[in-house]
């Protein structure tokens, strides 16, 4: 079942409830309400509490080192698919990771540095023949108003790679990964598939559309990890350690990867 408008728009207010950063600015908002009120002792506790608290968390999911375990834990789920040349499948499905509208700066829609990578490796497969058709899955994400559909803009950014159009399909309508699953079931019904996505998406990913009756092969592209999980400890340095901003954008998509395969377990999508 899609999401209508008004719960699609709950989903990403819930989302947005797990990022890190969420929860240290609402410790901070609480810490400065204790702030704007007379202090009594147990006042000034729990203040020292709730900034030292905020302070930890920002510390601690904007470190390298805590981000990559976080992230490449889920990474190292799926490894590359070692494939033969005689492999076949029906289709190569690739999940759409954002886009950027056009403005009064931007010139043009752009995909996502995340939806670029997933179907330049998409075309990569494709061109080495290993299926007839790309599906392209992804809608408009926005809550209000209309905005670009993915799967239109990944179907310009696979031509300019030289993918024929005969060759590719469109699921323009799936705004989720549940959605992406029933979509792409909806064009090509269940059938064995080469599925592209970002590495930490697959763990959430592939047993979504195995549960629509896909076979499903993974083909992991969009690493952040450059090693396992285990010899992350091995060649450490000043820098795995300090505080980073792209590191806190890692933390937040690996807990909320992580908040997603719960929720979609406990919801029966899994």
């Amino acid at each position: 079942m899609e999401l209508t408008p008004f719960f699609f728009g709950l989903y990403k207010f819930v989302k947005y409830g797990l990022y890190p950063l969420t929860w240290v600015l609402l410790l901070l908002s609480a810490a400065t309400v204790l702030v704007l009120r007379p202090l009594s002792p147990t006042s000034l506790r729990w203040l020292r509490r709730l900034v030292i608290s905020s302070l930890l968390l920002l510390v601690l999911f904007s470190s390298p080192l805590v981000a990559t375990l976080l992230i490449g834990s889920l990474e190292s789920w799926h490894r590359p698919p070692q494939l033969m040349s005689s492999d076949r499948f029906k289709a190569i499905v690739v999940l759409g990771g954002g886009v950027h509208e056009k403005g009064s700066l931007r010139p043009t829609i752009e995909l996502s540095s995340t939806s670029r990578d997933r179907v330049t490796c998409a075309v990569d497969l494709y061109q080495q023949g290993y299926a007839p058709t790309l599906v392209l899955s992804g809608g408009d994400g926005r809550i209000f108003g209309i905005g670009p559909q993915e799967a239109v803009e990944m179907k310009r950014c696979a031509a300019r790679l030289g993918v024929p159009e005969p060759a590719t399909m469109l699921d323009s309508g799936s705004r989720n990964t549940y959605e992406n699953a029933t979509g792409t079931k909806r064009l090509i019904g269940p059938a064995s598939i080469l599925l592209v996505s970002s590495a930490s998406h697959l763990p959430r990913a592939i047993p979504v559309f195995a549960k629509q009756g896909f076979h499903v092969t993974p083909a992991p592209c969009d690493y952040v990890s450059r090693d396992l999980p285990k010899e992350i400890l091995n060649d450490l340095d000043l820098f795995e350690i300090l505080p980073d901003a792209d590191e806190l954008r890692h933390s937040t998509e690996a807990v909320t990867e992580v908040a997603g395969i719960v929720i979609y377990w406990l919801t029966g999508k899994l």
